[in-house]
């Protein structure tokens, strides 16, 4: 008999990313423009140089994503509501051990998850222009057909058994 041991490997892996309504996603989208309007459109009938022309486009829209994104870990505990304010009051935390920044920091993870998960609830609702479709977060079930009303385990099927 041969035993091989396995350990539980954790895998990390990673994304670029950019924040919404941030000044890198200004300066990501600018220099696209940018981009698009100086290709050199004069001689694309040829198909090697239709080719080369969006091999060029491909490659400047590249470059400008990894200058204006930054590297994401993504981990199976990675939450998506936590920002830069958590982490920047995490830190403090770390560094004084002091109560009232941990109050501060549960406050402030509070504030944020609850700003996120409204804000995701309102583009359900806007998207879809009702409320019933938030309706899979909560499980769907099917109601029973006939419910009836019972008293001492006797069944009230008319008024006047009420």
């Amino acid at each position: 008999m041969v035993s091989i041991a396995i350990d539980e490997e954790n895998i990390d892996s990673f994304r670029f990313s950019i924040a919404k309504t941030s000044e890198e996603e200004v300066s990501f989208i600018k220099e696209v423009i940018h981009a698009i309007k100086s290709v050199d459109i004069s001689d694309i009938s040829n198909p090697i140089k239709l080719e080369e022309t969006t091999n060029s486009l491909t490659l400047k829209i590249e470059y400008t994503w990894r200058m204006n994104s930054k590297r994401v870990n993504i981990m199976k505990h990675s939450k998506s509501w936590w920002n830069e304010e958590c982490r920047c009051v995490l830190n403090e935390y770390r560094a004084s051990r002091n109560l009232e920044n941990w109050k501060r920091f549960k406050s402030t993870v509070k504030t944020t998850k609850q700003s996120f998960f409204d804000t995701k609830i309102q583009e359900i609702v806007n998207k879809k222009q009702g409320p019933w479709e938030l309706m899979s977060w909560v499980n769907k079930r099917k109601l029973p057909a006939i419910e009836t009303i019972k008293y001492h385990d006797q069944q009230c099927l008319n008024i006047n058994d009420l």
